[in-house]
């Protein structure tokens, strides 16, 4: 069997023979005629040549050199390229709104051909009619958008989950650059794994616990979750999805559990939503976005903290089982339309198409202290002798007078490394103080953590994770006036938990940094 090393290299190796036989070798001179580099053409976006050359690839400023060669691109009529591959998910509808809004911000006509899954939206400009760029897609599942990625048949790459470890690896090696870091991904939308049944099911609550065994064949029968004497019949999304690969890190992973055989699966989740609303004895985990007339049950665990899946608690990460959509492209230059989209993407008026779309946008909302919930109950309902009352008024006085934030800042399990959502939330609270958002206001980073261990030392581990918080932000924030704003860090520990202690991802969600402002 080859592994995916092996069949990356492989892949690399076809895709230089197959260009070679395409005759894209070309010349590219300086204008002085000193200087002549010779490769294989790999991309041009419009400013800059990419070529591979006996030194390596090199971009290459278009401006300051002549092109001959049977593969130069015509500069007159320049059609910007895009390739974008991965989630079907994002590819069927949220990737093509937002392109969509983005041509009639900036004046351009889109026509669509293709089928459902491989398509091309070609963008013109309306003032002369002609063509512009061509966004062409491969909506498929997250596994090949990477596949693609690796054989440089893919720009963009369309991911409901994070890039494997393995994928990371292979990226770096082919010149891609660590997929990882702050400008090779980005969290696009927000969206949750949830348990669904049928409306008709008189079960409503589940704990994550049970549901991972229920899923590994622990639980068989609905008579051990409160329902009838009856067999329960599971759902999942494909095995290739990336919805699919999320469940399992999300719900399997952290119970060290693996599926059980017999899951029936689907290509589309509308398929899943259908065939689990109309069977009684069904149960299927499904995205929040597309669970359509099902019922979705509630988290729960046994200290009876209860969450559910709301566009809200989705966008906190209270609710813990947050589903991000990424955006993952290479350590090279996109085309300038390219670039102006995923731009747009951050904007006001796209995170209005992603609401539209059934997704959770990124928008940061502030909560007042009063539509917070059973925050504040479960504060009282875990108070004791670690957790006093005088600690549990000073944080009542301290918060009182504030607003939360639905920007937050989670951990990865046994990491002091931020979870992927986190590392964009970072960017997107720098670029908001940049643009004067949090001029003359108070800023203030609240550590809590879980309750395993000394009241204390909780307390004193979540001020040194707010405190974290706090550089990082301000270090991303590069050119805001930090002078303006009055920020400040605080802890309160264990003192407002999220969800129970009882298991590892009660304990995660627990662990948090919240952002309050006034």
């Amino acid at each position: 069997m080859i592994n995916l090393k092996h069949a990356a290299a492989i892949a690399a190796f076809f895709l230089c023979t197959t260009l070679a036989a395409q005759a894209q070798d070309v010349t590219l001179t300086s204008r002085d005629g000193k200087v002549e580099l010779a490769g294989m053409l790999l991309g041009y976006d419009g400013e800059f040549y990419r070529l591979r050359t006996e030194y390596g690839e090199l971009t290459i400023d278009g401006s300051g050199v002549d092109c001959d060669g049977p593969g130069c691109p015509n500069l007159e009529n320049f059609v910007a390229e895009v390739d974008l591959s991965g989630s079907a998910t994002m590819g069927a509808v949220l990737m093509p709104a937002l392109i969509e809004a983005f041509s009639q911000r900036d004046n351009y006509t889109v026509v669509r051909e293709g089928s459902e899954t491989v398509f091309t939206l070609s963008l013109s400009r309306k003032d002369d009619g002609q063509l512009a760029a061509r966004f062409r897609f491969s909506a498929t599942n997250t596994d090949e958008g990477f596949a693609d990625l690796l054989t440089d048949d893919a720009d963009i790459v369309m991911a409901l989950r994070e890039i494997r470890r393995e994928e990371r690896i292979n990226a770096r090696e082919l010149g891609l650059g660590d997929m990882t870091g702050a400008n090779r991904s980005r969290v696009l939308a927000l969206d949750a794994v949830v348990p669904v049944v049928s409306p008709t099911n008189p079960v409503k609550r589940i704990s994550p616990q049970t549901l991972a065994r229920v899923f590994a064949g622990r639980v068989t029968n609905w008579q051990d979750l409160g329902g009838p004497d009856a067999p329960i019949e599971l759902h999942l999304p494909a095995v290739a999805s990336g919805l699919s690969q999320a469940i399992v890190d999300h719900v399997m992973t952290p119970a060290s559990l693996q599926l059980t055989d017999g899951i029936i699966r689907h290509a589309l989740p509308a398929e899943l939503a259908e065939a689990v609303s109309k069977d009684i004895f069904a149960l299927g985990i499904t995205s929040y976005a597309d669970h359509r007339d099902t019922q979705v049950l509630t988290l729960g665990g046994d200290c009876g903290f209860d969450l559910d899946a709301a566009r809200r608690t989705i966008k906190t990460e209270d609710y813990p089982l947050t589903a991000p959509m990424f955006l993952y492209f290479p350590a090279r230059r996109l085309p300038l339309i390219a670039r102006e989209f995923l731009a747009f993407t951050r904007e006001p008026a796209a995170q209005n198409v992603i609401r539209r779309a059934g997704f959770v946008d990124q928008t940061p909302e502030e909560i007042p202290i009063e539509e917070q919930g059973n925050r504040f109950s479960n504060a009282i309902t875990v108070a004791g002798e670690e957790i006093t009352l005088q600690e549990l008024q000073r944080m009542n006085a301290t918060l009182k007078p504030m607003a939360r934030l639905t920007t937050s800042f989670r951990f990865e399990a046994g990491s002091i490394r931020l979870d992927a959502q986190s590392r964009s939330n970072v960017q997107q609270l720098a670029r908001a103080m940049e643009q004067g958002q949090y001029d003359a206001r108070d800023v203030l980073f609240v550590g809590f953590s879980d309750g395993d261990g000394a009241a204390r030392a909780n307390r004193d581990i979540a001020l040194r994770r707010a405190e974290a918080v706090q550089r990082a932000v301000s270090a991303a924030a590069v050119t805001a006036n930090l002078e303006r704003i009055r920020i400040s860090v605080d802890a309160f520990g264990e003192a407002m938990p999220m969800a129970c202690d009882d298991s590892a991802w009660g304990r995660q969600a627990n662990r948090r940094v919240e952002v309050w402002v006034r």
